[in-house]
C-alpha cells in the first residue's frame, strides 16, 4: 500500500512539475513576443520621428533660402522673447 501511495505521489509531483514547466515556457514565449512587438513599435516610431525631423529641417532651410530677411527678423524676435522670458523667470 505504501508503494502505491508513493508511486501516486511521485506521478502527481511529476505532473505538477511538467505543468509548471509548460506554464513557464508559455509565459516566456508570451513575454518574448510582447518584447518583440514593443521593439517593433519603437523602431517604427523612431523612423517616423526622424522622418518628421528631416522634413521640418528641409522646410526650414527652404524657408530661409526663400525669405532670408524674414528669417533673420523671426530669429531676432525669438531671441528677444527668450531673453525677456529668462529675465522674468530669473527675478526673485
Amino acid at each position: 500500500m505504501s508503494n502505491s501511495i508513493t508511486d501516486a505521489s511521485n506521478r502527481f509531483i511529476d505532473q505538477a512539475a511538467h505543468s509548471a514547466d509548460t506554464a513557464i515556457h508559455s509565459t516566456q514565449r508570451l513575454a518574448n513576443d510582447a518584447m518583440e512587438g514593443v521593439s517593433h513599435s519603437l523602431q517604427t516610431a523612431r523612423k517616423q520621428v526622424v522622418s518628421g525631423a528631416n522634413q521640418a529641417s528641409d522646410k526650414t532651410i527652404a524657408f530661409i533660402r526663400d525669405e532670408p530677411v524674414k528669417s533673420v527678423l523671426i530669429a531676432a524676435a525669438t531671441g528677444a522673447a527668450l531673453v525677456a522670458l529668462s529675465r522674468l523667470i530669473g527675478r526673485p
